[in-house]
């Protein structure tokens, strides 16, 4: 993924790698504000496609972003791609930096989860989808179940990355982490679960939740490359 470091597209000091960043983050945000509108006007077939394109775009994103171009690590490990101050880099950058990766890790789970729990929601009425009023609830067995399964691919995920690309504490302090925050989420769910057990009720208020969350992700996604490639512009390309 070499051309991915060529210059990018925007007119910036950015690559070819980040501005398809930008390009992306910018439309995966875009589907989702466009279908909280469709799911406010209750247009419940459109909310679903257009949040299942989104959500592709979203997965697209993560893996151009943080797995081919790794600049989250590369800006943590060192200044080399931040070309302000150190003091800018230590007090402003990084601590955004950070909170945009921590938002992305907790965008990818509530985007998987929320299509998840539209799908448990849902109910037809001849041939019209809206969402069912009656309690969902998820029973420790199946818990139980999700979590093996993510433990058993975070695991072979590790192992396939290692093996192609070496072993590193840092990598398994990321997948722990990954298994961590399912756990965390899970452990939400059967709390959640309790407070609104009514699916619909639930499908709503962690759906506005998750819309905070991808508009915050945007703007810290923004400022990061307006850093970066804009303002202060580094080494790193």
């Amino acid at each position: 993924m070499d051309w991915l470091k060529d210059p990018g597209f925007l007119g910036t000091h950015a690559t070819i790698g980040a501005d398809l960043s930008q390009l992306m983050a910018t439309l995966f945000t875009g589907l989702f504000v466009i279908g909280w509108f469709q799911a406010k006007k209750r247009q419940a077939d459109a909310h679903h496609w257009l949040m299942l394109g989104g959500m592709i775009a979203m997965l697209s994103f993560f893996i151009a972003y943080y797995l081919f171009r790794q600049l989250g690590v590369l800006a943590v490990e060192g200044k080399e791609g931040f070309g302000g101050s150190q003091a800018l880099y230590d007090n402003v950058f990084i601590p955004v930096l950070i909170l945009h990766i921590i938002l992305v890790i907790i965008g990818l789970v509530m985007a998987i989860y929320m299509i998840i729990l539209g799908f448990r929601a849902q109910m037809f009425i001849g041939n019209r989808r809206q969402l069912s009023e009656t309690p969902l609830v998820t029973t420790w067995k199946r818990i139980g179940m999700i979590m093996g399964g993510t433990t058993a691919v975070a695991v072979l995920a590790f192992a396939l990355r290692g093996a192609t690309a070496g072993f590193s504490m840092r990598k398994f302090e990321v997948y722990l982490g990954f298994l961590i925050l399912v756990a965390f989420v899970l452990g939400i769910e059967t709390t959640i679960q309790r407070i609104w057990p009514n699916g619909a009720r639930r499908h709503r208020a962690l759906g506005r939740f998750t819309m905070i969350i991808y508009c915050i992700l945007f703007v810290t996604g923004s400022f990061t490359y307006t850093m970066l490639y804009i303002l202060y512009p580094g080494k790193i390309g």
